[in-house]
């Protein structure tokens, strides 16, 4: 478990920005380390907010697309191309735009997909995709991500991970289907902690007045089932990326401002 590092950026444009270009850093130092690069996206505002933050840097030529692989923290269990799905929204964004090879990406199944409306049946076919992916060094079910980006709900959700539900509480499978999401849609895939905590790095993102309060209890030593934002680290790394709103209830001597 590592240490939770706190960035606080004044504004959520200059914290995307930012992310942009930590994130291009992260990918081309494992590319140069190992030959290639995994990273797990996030949807939301601000996930995507990066994904286009990324497509707009001057930097992201640095990046070899052809040698990353690309991962979902969750996905909204619907048809394919919806509009609300984060796999659509990151094609927006970015990964419609940069030489991706498509055997290295890696969406979340639709549920007009292969499994029709069996979400357990998805759920179990990425944790099997995952696990086929895991090489010896991982000592795993799942590769080592080198970044996990996950946003963070105003109610400490991270993926679809919400608190108290059964989800947060799986300690055995890396993915699972959610039923009765309190945020609509409320069928869903979603990684669970232990495939979380098996990043090398993981990374919060929270921007917005709205998250203020989530922010503040998931740094205040809460527990995951109650905020399982709390629960979610890297093994080497865990980066909590904020602008000064989503900041707003944190002490602020503790986490001082970025020079961005």
């Amino acid at each position: 478990m590592s240490t939770p590092q706190v960035v606080v950026h004044h504004h959520k444009d200059l914290m995307a920005k930012a992310a942009a270009a930590r994130l291009i850093t992260r990918i081309v130092d494992a590319q140069s380390a190992r030959g290639s690069a995994s990273v797990v996206l996030t949807g939301g505002r601000n996930g995507n907010a990066v994904l286009a933050a990324l497509g707009e840097s001057p930097a992201r030529d640095a990046v070899d697309w052809s040698r990353l692989d690309l991962w979902w923290g969750d996905e909204r269990f619907l048809p394919e191309g919806d509009p609300e799905r984060n796999v659509t929204q990151a094609r927006r964004a970015l990964l419609d735009t940069v030489p991706l090879d498509p055997a290295r990406v890696h969406p979340m199944a639709a549920s007009d997909g292969p499994y029709g409306s069996d979400v357990e049946a998805a759920a179990a076919h990425y944790g099997a995709e995952l696990a086929a992916a895991a090489g010896p060094e991982d000592h795993g079910q799942v590769p080592a991500f080198d970044v996990l980006m996950l946003g963070v709900g105003p109610d400490t959700h991270v993926a679809s991970l919400f608190p108290e539900l059964p989800a947060v509480r799986e300690t055995e499978r890396t993915v699972v289907g959610v039923h009765g999401a309190p945020k609509p849609p409320p069928t869903r895939i979603s990684l669970t902690l232990p495939a979380i905590r098996a990043a090398r790095e993981v990374w919060l993102l929270a921007a917005g007045e709205d998250k203020a309060e989530a922010v503040a209890i998931a740094l205040s030593g809460a527990g995951e089932i109650q905020a399982p934002a709390a629960g979610a680290y890297g093994r080497s790394r865990t980066l909590w990326l904020l602008d000064d709103a989503a900041a707003a209830d944190l002490p602020r001597g503790l986490y001082p401002p970025a020079s961005a």
